[in-house]
């Protein structure tokens, strides 16, 4: 019998009250029609009810692909679990998800990607849990949010403090889906797929195993489908066995407002001189100011903000391939791209599937992530998963719990405080109008990140601004090096909401990361 079926009878096949996991990363590989004829379907219907849903990562954004918000309808569901959520400018208006976890209508989570993935994982082996120490002492642990972003949510706690073996761990049950949505490039008509459009596999086999070994349905979105036997079986990343229905959509994107880019998918290696190079302005100084922490042969993780452009400062500088950059998506290698595309990388070595990635991730198996901050405190703890007064500008933590818990060097990229104007004058940074908003403050709104936890692990810590660069020590933070034109006390000190150290031998920022010509890469020396 063919697996063959329009999205309207997929969605027919959906019981309320079920469980559904969606393998998706924003616009990346969402099976976004698929999602839109369920929440057609409770348009006309009322049905199904009160659904959970799961999302490692994002479930579409707020620039064209809708992803759940196709689902975010009074009554269609109950609870939703995300690594991430669809996010966007402060200046739009929130998606239906935010909006609906915000009035309390939903009880939401934020549990970090790679955990929930590992959930999922659980539950497809009939193990009862995951235990580990990934979010200790920040929102995930159960002293602080557990993991909740609403009253309805705490009232149902999903995490727990345990002893194991004379140790703290946070437990997690497994998770065993009833439904399983996935997308791929290729079906051949048995239901093996492959992915050779797509610029990630994600969780696709994570997936497909929890909801087939659960009991449930695999529902698979795919390009075009191929006859039985057809494909190579090394292509072949989620086989037949685990699908039971195929969904045809010639028209889906690559990722949102792409229709299709082979560099993407690694079909085509793109010539280096055909990617943008970043602009000189004060974003650029700062992300010079981190790519100066790399090492020659380093892997090294990125996130999204300033330090997405640290590659192309490394391509400028005739230094690509000196970094091996990882992504949580799964790309290996390559140069990581960009604004919608913000999770892809071009010119990629390798794909890996998002769980084993984040094993890497969880184990600290690389050299150095960069990622952003919103609030800094006292202790260097870091706030980068909740902003209340705009909540949706934030996606929630994704990976970055996963991916810090661990890591040996962790460089965080930012400015100094928020709204303040810049420009820069023979060298040096002047502050045209200060910003109102402190980002160094005396306790974080949101800790996804513990400078405690990092100081008793011996992790490096660094923290990159504008005006001067923060390490992270015992006694807390401490100023190394202050930029050309600032003024320690009024420009720093004085603009920070808790008492800063200063290194004994403070430096300046080097001289040429405010010129406009190339700096020169070398690694610098902690000044403290």
């Amino acid at each position: 019998m063919s697996k063959l079926r329009a999205a309207s009878e997929v969605a027919a096949l959906i019981r309320d009250g079920a469980i559904v996991a969606v393998n998706s990363s924003s616009g990346l590989a969402c099976p976004d029609a698929v999602l839109a004829a369920l929440g057609e379907r409770y348009r006309s219907e009322g049905a199904p009810r009160g659904l959970t849903t799961i999302h490692p990562i994002a479930a579409g954004d707020m620039f064209g692909t809708k992803g759940v918000d196709h689902l975010a309808q009074p009554g269609m569901i109950s609870t939703i679990i995300g690594g991430s959520y669809p996010s966007g400018p402060s200046s739009a208006e929130p998606p239906l998800i935010w909006q609906m976890l915000g009035r309390n209508e939903i009880a939401a989570y934020n549990i970090p990607s790679g955990v929930l993935f590992d959930i999922l994982r659980e539950g497809a082996s009939k193990r009862p849990g995951v235990l580990t120490k990934v979010g200790l002492e920040t929102f995930v642990d159960p002293d602080n949010q557990g993991c909740a972003m609403n009253e309805r949510a705490r009232a149902k706690p999903v995490v727990s403090k345990v002893q194991f073996a004379g140790e703290e761990w946070l437990y997690f049950p497994s998770i065993q889906p009833d439904v399983a949505i996935i997308r791929a490039s290729t079906a051949d008509e048995r239901g093996n797929l492959t992915f050779e459009h797509e610029g990630a596999y994600l969780g696709a086999m994570e997936l497909a195993l929890a909801g087939h070994n659960s009991g449930g349905i695999v529902i698979a979105q795919v390009k075009r489908v191929a006859q039985a036997g057809t494909l190579r079986p090394h292509d072949v990343r989620v086989p037949g066995i685990l699908v039971d229905y195929i969904v045809e959509v010639p028209d889906q994107l690559q990722t949102t407002a792409t229709e299709y880019d082979p560099a993407i998918s690694g079909e085509l290696f793109r010539p280096l001189d055909t990617f943008s190079l970043p602009p000189f302005d004060v974003a650029k100084v700062i992300a010079r100011r981190v790519a100066q922490e790399l090492q020659p042969g380093w892997a090294v993780n990125i996130g999204f903000g300033i330090s997405a452009n640290v590659p192309r400062i490394f391509l400028e500088e005739g230094r690509h391939g000196d970094i091996t950059w990882v992504i949580e998506q799964g790309a290996v290698g390559g140069i990581p791209l960009l604004d919608f595309k913000f999770g892809c990388s071009s010119n990629a070595e390798a794909f890996v599937a998002s769980p084993h990635q984040f094993a890497y991730f969880q184990g600290g198996g690389f050299d150095a992530s960069l990622l952003s901050f919103l609030q800094i405190d006292r202790h260097g703890s870091v706030n980068v998963s909740q902003l209340s007064a705009r909540p949706h500008v934030t996606a929630g933590a994704g990976g970055f719990v996963d991916i810090t818990s661990r890591a040996r060097k962790i460089v965080f990229s930012g400015y100094f405080n928020a709204g303040a104007k810049f420009s820069i004058h023979d060298g040096k940074l002047s502050i045209d109008k200060e910003g109102k908003v402190a980002k160094i403050v005396d306790a974080v709104e949101h800790i996804s990140f513990s400078g405690q936890r990092a100081i008793a692990q011996g992790q490096d810590v660094t923290y990159v601004t504008e005006r001067c660069v923060l390490k992270l020590k015992p006694e807390g933070l401490m100023v190394t090096e202050i930029a050309p034109g600032i003024d320690l006390r009024k420009d720093v000190l004085e603009r920070a909401e808790t008492p800063l150290h200063v290194a004994p031998h403070l430096k300046q920022m080097d001289a040429s990361l405010f010129h406009p010509e190339k700096v020169g890469l070398h690694p610098v020396r902690d000044a403290a």
